[in-house]
């Protein structure tokens, strides 16, 4: 899939997406911060894409993406008919950025990698473990440190723009489970947008 036709998909989803809990709770304000942060990265990655930053764009799509599918998998939002899409990078192949931008989607996806593992270095489940909240923060490690491993293989084979995505895409999912309470912060505070 084509950088611009991720972020055309995350609209198209977070355009369709409902709010589960009831309005004025705190499950419809967890909701609602959720969706927002997710329309936020959007909104940030159509800036850069028509800034020329096809490197920004790319990781503020994938990003969002990310909260975006946390927030359905948690039951904080729908897609009212739908199932939603595959992760905007699954399979995909991307036009590889100008020569101008090889240097910074090289500096941007390893320096990506190191975040990804510190925030998964850096999150414990808030909620007691054999509860659903336990189970389900849990999940969101482990979809973390998976996003992590496959950025990492994609790395390896020359994959940089895949990539950059899968550790975008993890790094969304934990930034999502902090913001919404699920998971407790160990250290590094200023990798997550709490």
């Amino acid at each position: 899939m084509l950088i611009a036709a991720c972020g055309e998909l995350l609209s198209r989803e977070l355009d369709a997406a409902a709010v589960t809990p009831p309005e004025g709770t705190p499950l419809g304000a967890l909701a609602g911060t959720v969706r927002d942060m997710a329309r936020a990265y959007a909104d940030d990655g159509f800036t850069f894409f028509a800034g020329g930053d096809l490197v920004n764009a790319l990781a503020a799509f994938s990003y969002g993406s990310g909260w975006l599918h946390f927030g359905l998998a948690y039951g904080l939002l729908v897609l009212p008919g739908k199932k939603p899409a595959a992760c905007p990078f699954a399979g995909h192949t991307q036009i590889l950025p100008p020569p101008a931008l090889a240097a910074k989607l090289d500096e941007k996806t390893r320096r990506y990698a190191r975040l990804l593992d510190t925030a998964c270095a850096s999150v414990v489940p808030a909620p007691e473990p054999e509860t659903a909240g336990g189970m389900f923060a849990r999940r969101i490690i482990l979809i973390g440190a998976c996003y992590a491993q496959g950025g990492k293989y994609s790395l390896s084979t020359g994959a940089q723009e895949e990539a950059l995505a899968r550790f975008s895409y993890g790094h969304g999912w934990l930034d999502a489970g902090v913001r919404t309470g699920l998971l407790t912060l160990t250290g590094n505070r200023e990798i997550f947008t709490i």
